[in-house]
């Protein structure tokens, strides 16, 4: 590896993360490099075109370059094509029904699925809907974006119950949300159909957003909770290599994840 080049992007990707002007020393200390190593990398950078240098207080920042060739890149990026080998995977190791789905205001929509090939199995419809609230891949995207109870309210409406175990109180919902957060994973246990259960993780992407989330849809009848936990894991890492894929970098931890529950049917679960 060209060491040289591999210190000048890993400055250039620092700068752009620090969203403020950085002296010379900032960064032979976060780099553990002489004073004059690191005023000769930035200088270097300046003269590419991928940092600029204030002239009044010497300070330098990334350049708009970046922005220019990550919108680049991010209009050319199918999100679901690029995140559909993980999903795959995660489908093969399974053997449960894997979905990919978005957040449209108070619903989720499915984009990319993998049906489960056992005999008894809960499947989902790319371009079916469900209430985000009812559904474990819904449930992880409310609970990346964080939203007060008054926001969560007001984007949901009204909690309608769709069987038994629906969460329509939205207190209830807001601390559910809380402990996917902690966790990691979201779970729907029979909260939107009968017999199915979901688990579902959010996929952040390179501006540490949750754009996406992978859902698992699982019969209630082969969701112990030890499986469920074990289901959870593979969930997770799945997420963290999706969203690695799609340029997330954030020290914030790893994405948030789902569980899952339910009989055969054909209607969406998580």
């Amino acid at each position: 590896m060209d060491s040289t080049l591999a210190k000048g992007l890993a400055v250039i990707e620092w700068l752009a993360r620090q969203q403020r002007d950085c002296r010379v020393t900032d960064v032979a200390q976060a780099f553990g490099l002489a004073r004059s190593n690191a005023h000769r990398t930035l200088q270097t950078l300046v003269e590419c075109g991928w940092a600029v240098q204030d002239g009044t207080t010497s300070a330098y920042r990334a350049s708009l370059r970046l922005f220019e060739l990550g919108t680049l890149i991010s209009d050319a990026a199918d999100i679901k094509t690029l995140v559909r080998p993980h999903l795959a995977a995660l489908a093969r190791a399974t053997g449960e029904t894997i979905h990919l789905a978005t957040l449209e205001g108070a619903e989720i929509v499915y984009l990319d699925k993998f049906d489960s090939p056992l005999p008894v199995a809960a499947y989902s419809r790319i371009g079916g809907r469900a209430p985000a609230y009812c559904a474990a891949s819904g449930k992880a995207l409310l609970a990346a974006a964080q939203l007060d109870v008054p926001a969560l309210q007001q984007l949901l409406g009204a909690l309608v119950a769709h069987t038994p175990n629906s969460l329509t109180d939205i207190d209830a919902l807001h601390a559910d949300l809380q402990r996917t957060r902690t966790r990691g994973y979201a779970e729907n246990r029979e909260e939107w159909r009968r017999g199915v259960c979901g688990l579902g993780v959010p996929i952040f992407d390179a501006r540490d957003q949750a754009v996406v989330a992978v859902g698992m849809s699982v019969p209630s009848i082969r969701f112990a909770h030890t499986q469920a936990r074990a289901f959870a894991e593979q969930l997770m890492a799945c997420a963290r290599d999706a969203s690695t894929t799609l340029g997330y970098r954030s020290k914030r931890g790893a994405p948030v994840r789902l569980p899952a529950s339910a009989n055969q049917t054909d209607d969406e679960v998580a």
